[in-house]
């Protein structure tokens, strides 16, 4: 059995709407590369053209 992880191991990114970070989850195994935002909510709130590459706005 593979040893377990501390959570503090998953990797993380920044949500470009709220600017809070988020970790690794297992349901985003396969798309994590593709993951930008931290929630629908983030998501839904998001101006169209923004994502990774551009970046926020103060």
């Amino acid at each position: 059995m593979p040893r377990m992880q501390k959570k503090s191991e998953f990797p993380s990114k920044i949500c470009p709407v709220c600017q809070r970070p988020f970790s690794w989850r297992k349901k985003w195994a396969r798309d994590w590369d593709k993951v930008i935002y931290c929630s629908d909510r983030c998501r839904s709130n998001a101006k169209p053209g923004a994502g990774a590459s551009s970046a926020p706005v103060a």
